[in-house]
């Protein structure tokens, strides 16, 4: 058994939420199922450039999906290979354990090549975090970083903790480490994603990067809170309400999905309309969202009746998106339903 025990405390809030999550997940692994694999490439492509973005990556989900099509795409070149990195991690992450140092090394230089002098070693030297000028986080010097890596790989190899739990204190202990010269921040939330999968296969195609995103400052506010209080209490809730929120986000687009679908395949049932119901227009969400919030920014007090009349779809899908909408932080509702209006964050 490891000695070490990363600092924190089991709270009722934790629990419940580790209870909401499991009644969640029963609805995501068959929504899973039944739209797979159209559904997870969108969530994987929505994971990688959430993830990325949060690193100032400045690729879109359209520009992610282009160059996982093997398409040509204008854009900063190690914007490109960030993405390439990323996609081919994910697409190795079933291959690695969790706990084994080696797969950690092996992920970092799959996710760092060409980015970085040395992908896949840990730091030689002293590094900190900055927020612009601030100097927000010290990392223990680099003397102490293979000690350190190793006891808290040997903690998640030996910890009966919940895997939600558990997961998110690997998350924050590997940050507060930061064993790498560059890359934490997404190495973080990949092997989270592992530590997860591993419990649950169907969590490997989780987007929780997309829902962080929308709260960057919060994720920041929270890591920094938590290196005053030598205690990751409140990360760990943290994470645990946007596992929550990003299933119930994830649940949402698949009722989009699954209902757009329908809707079209009832109108038009020609053979050629079939063909049009391809892959790629049927993860095609963005495009429709964007839509949404750019009418939602010209005129806030459209209803969902007037923005189904606008777009050409049901009330009931619009109704939809605009749940997903709130739940991803794009628009928020201020006042009544009627006699309220929009606002686009």
């Amino acid at each position: 058994m490891s000695r070490y025990q990363p600092p924190f405390t089991i709270t009722p809030l934790m629990l419940n939420l580790v209870i909401e999550t499991g009644e969640l997940l029963g609805h995501w692994a068959a929504l899973s199922g039944r739209n797979s694999p159209l559904l997870r490439k969108e969530n994987r492509i929505r994971t990688i450039q959430a993830s990325l973005a949060i690193e100032h990556n400045s690729l879109t989900t359209d520009q992610v999906t282009a160059i996982l099509e093997g398409k040509r795409v204008l854009a900063p070149e190690k914007d490109i290979q960030e993405v390439r990195n990323a996609l081919l991690a994910y697409e190795n992450m079933p291959g690695w354990k969790a706990w084994e140092v080696k797969d950690l090394l092996k992920a970092h230089r799959v996710l760092m090549a060409g980015l970085v002098d040395t992908p896949g070693q840990l730091r030689q030297g002293n590094v900190g975090v900055y927020r612009g000028k601030t100097l927000v986080h010290m990392a223990p010097p680099a003397s102490q970083i293979q000690r350190l890596v190793e006891d808290l790989l040997g903690w998640l190899k030996d910890t009966d903790i919940h895997p939600l739990i558990a997961s998110s204190v690997f998350h924050y202990e590997f940050e507060f480490i930061h064993p790498f010269a560059d890359g934490n921040g997404r190495m973080g939330r990949l092997w989270q994603t592992l530590i997860l999968s591993a419990w649950r296969a169907e969590l490997a195609w989780l987007p929780v990067e997309t829902v962080i995103h929308y709260q960057q400052e919060e994720y920041y506010r929270i890591l920094g809170q938590c290196d005053k209080a030598s205690d990751c209490t409140a990360f760990i809730e943290f994470m645990l309400r946007n596992i929550v929120l990003a299933l119930s986000e994830g649940l949402g687009r698949g009722d989009i999905l699954s209902e757009e679908m329908s809707e079209e395949m009832s109108e038009e049932m020609s053979e050629e309309m079939s063909e049009e119901m391809s892959e790629e227009k049927r993860i095609d969400h963005n495009a429709r969202e964007r839509e949404i919030i750019q009418l939602l920014r010209e005129n806030p007090r459209l209803t969902a009746e007037e923005l189904a009349q606008r777009i050409g779809v049901t009330s009931r899908t619009i109704e939809r998106y605009l749940k997903h909408l709130q739940t991803t932080l794009s628009i928020q509702r201020i006042g009544p339903t009627k006699g309220g209006f929009w606002q686009v964050n």
